[in-house]
């Protein structure tokens, strides 16, 4: 791919159950084999691990999204807590997803900061390295106190785009917090940029308030991070729809796809939503316009470069 060869003795790639089709795909792009872990359940339902082959001296990477349920999150920690004591010479955690992201300061009285409690048990359980995509906020970085290197899906979704040669496109921010992201995917699909004022009034329910930017007879992407009840899109999409936009296009790394998301995307006006595979869709939501893209290549890079000691940074030069 890129003339950086992968010894198959000194790295590890070990999978948690909760997204296994994303770790064969890694495994595949490296030239190796997964290796091999049994996951099990006790009689009560008590998580079982072991790890079935000999990681003693070898840089161990774990690939394991953190969304509900809970067990993925103790799945991760167990594996951890298993190649550490195995003697494993580094252990880095590959979360293609952060769960609990979201929790990640008090907006409210009486309430934990979950992103925080979730960096401190993955160090404790003896993570070395934090290997994530799109994490929610970019100040989890600074809750964790090993390396973490921050991965961004937007090569992905920009080589997709350019494919479709839009009219004159404009990248669509769904809320202020989404400008700084919109304006670097604007910038590599030369395009416009656009900001929707949005209200919250409670959580999973948005307003649409106003569109700052012009889409009158443009294709519209909307980018967001995640795709959770999809409340926030498919109002976005309405409301772009009725300022003259063309297509609408929606694009996020990770389809959470909760509750209505998959009725309220069906019966909303947009012609294609691309969502990565960072999070394993089941088929019973997976819509006629869902766009399933792999972040498998890009991961597999970032897992070489760090095995290799290379600038992981490079990817997105």
């Amino acid at each position: 791919m890129d003339g950086l060869a992968v010894p198959s003795h000194g790295l590890k790639l070990l999978s948690g159950t909760a997204n296994r089709a994303l770790a064969e795909g890694i495994a595949a792009h490296l030239g190796i084999d997964l290796c091999k872990v049994h996951l099990g359940r006790f009689a009560d339902g008590e998580i079982s691990v072991r790890i079935d082959e000999n990681v003693r001296g070898n840089d161990v990477f774990i690939v394991q999204p953190t969304n509900p349920p809970a067990e993925n999150l103790m799945e991760l920690l167990l594996l951890i807590d298993a190649a550490r004591r195995a003697s494993a010479a580094r252990v880095t955690c590959v979360m293609p997803y952060y769960g609990y992201a979201r929790q990640d300061r008090k907006d409210q009285p009486r309430v934990p900061i979950g992103a925080k409690l979730v960096a401190n048990m993955i160090m404790a359980a003896g993570a070395d390295r934090v290997l994530g995509i799109d994490f929610h906020q970019h100040q989890l970085q600074g809750f964790f106190d090993v390396p973490v290197d921050h991965l961004y899906a937007m090569p992905v979704f920009t080589a997709h785009y350019k494919k479709k040669h839009l009219h004159d496109p404009v990248v669509v921010a769904p809320d202020v917090g989404s400008a700084k992201m919109a304006r670097g995917f604007a910038k590599r699909l030369n395009a416009s940029l656009a900001i929707i004022d949005k209200r919250r009034p409670q959580p999973n329910v948005s307003e649409v308030v106003n569109v700052v930017g012009e889409v009158e007879g443009s294709d519209c992407i909307l980018v967001d991070d995640m795709i959770d009840t999809a409340g926030t899109v498919t109002e976005a999409a309405r409301a772009l729809k009725q300022l003259g936009a063309l297509d609408i296009y929606i694009c996020a790394t990770h389809a959470l796809l909760s509750g209505p998301a998959v009725q309220r995307l069906a019966e909303s006006p947009i012609s294609e939503i691309a969502v990565t595979d960072t999070i394993a869709i089941p088929e019973s939501r997976r819509l006629d316009r869902l766009t399933v893209l792999s972040v498998g290549e890009l991961l597999s890079k970032a897992i070489r470069f760090t095995h290799s000691e290379q600038s992981v940074s490079s990817l997105f030069d």
